[in-house]
């Protein structure tokens, strides 16, 4: 995020985007190595706030900082995060760091490898590779130690907005991206909307008021929403208090998990289609998959655990 005096990272950005929508600049990696007219590129620009550019047939981001219009390029906005990240592991470390791995996803094409390494460039870091995600989350498991032959994995890897299945082969240490599928447009955010969606027509139905026209309630109810969703991956019941949320009314309700599994069942059921459409790619049969490994908040979800235990008969 830029504002009148700095630069913000992370959190901090993310605490102030209510106040400053068009300078909170976010999913750089959508943008990454491809040009402003990509089809995903002109789908992509309809859910954010900031501008993009075309500039010589390359997106960039338009944004005011420090009283001045500004643009950065995706590669200049990912170093920007690869700094802070750099100086967080300095900080920690208490030494200087020159080396990196940066991984990417599976899908990436070579231009979007390239303009992530020039991202770490920029950042002062010398890339050493770019790894693919999957593989990087079966070598974080200690998978390329464990077989003594040939290994199929299945990762599953759903995060806050993007959905990823990848089944990789291991096979003396050495990986192989098999087949990659999923939806750049799936995760906890849709799980977010559903609940936002349900309380909003509660709200509705006992104050007859309409909330969805004041921005300030709905954020601070996808706060509350994003909450109890964590809470129901432990309990099986959350409560939501906000106090004086809109018109000075207080809404003090709870759902309970199965309800909230209902209201998102097509949801989690509709993960299990990448699921099979990798496999078919990776010709492969369900009962051929040894390991699979569970990555991204939101497959901490007991439903979606829950959903692929069945698939693969238990495992």
């Amino acid at each position: 995020a830029f504002t009148d005096t700095e630069r913000l990272i992370g959190d901090a950005a993310k605490n102030q985007v209510a106040m400053n929508p068009s300078n909170t600049v976010f999913d750089a990696k959508r943008l990454i190595g491809r040009k402003f007219n990509d089809p995903t590129v002109t789908s992509d620009m309809k859910h954010w706030s900031f501008t993009v550019v075309d500039d010589f047939g390359k997106p960039k981001i338009k944004v005011e900082y420090k009283g001045q219009d500004q643009t950065f390029s995706p590669e200049e906005v990912s170093s920007m995060v690869l700094t802070n990240m750099k100086e967080t592991a300095e900080a920690y470390l208490g030494t200087t760091i020159k080396d990196a791995v940066v991984t990417v996803p599976a899908y990436f094409n070579d231009s979007q490898r390239q303009a992530t390494k020039d991202a770490g460039a920029i950042a002062g870091l010398n890339v050493l590779r770019i790894i693919n995600e999957p593989t990087a989350a079966a070598i974080a498991y200690g998978l390329d130690k464990k077989s003594g032959g040939k290994c199929n994995i299945l990762i599953f890897d759903l995060g806050g907005g993007t959905f990823d299945v990848s089944i990789l082969t291991i096979d003396d240490g050495i990986f192989e991206v098999k087949a990659t599928a999923g939806d750049t447009h799936l995760g906890g955010e849709d799980f977010d909307n559903r609940l936002v969606t349900h309380f909003a027509h509660e709200f509705k139905r006992k104050f007859k008021k309409d909330i969805t026209s004041n921005k300030r309630a709905l954020r601070r109810m996808r706060t509350a929403c994003e909450r109890a969703k964590r809470t129901l991956s432990s309990s099986t019941q959350a409560s939501v208090e906000i106090d004086s949320l809109h018109d000075g009314v207080d809404f003090y309700t709870s759902i309970t998990r199965a309800r909230f599994e209902e209201m998102c069942s097509d949801l989690f059921r509709g993960t299990l289609d990448p699921v099979e459409k990798a496999l078919r790619d990776a010709k492969m049969e369900k009962n051929q998959v040894e390991q699979i490994v569970l990555v991204g908040g939101s497959t901490r979800i007991p439903k979606i655990q829950k959903l692929l235990q069945d698939f693969f008969n238990g495992k």
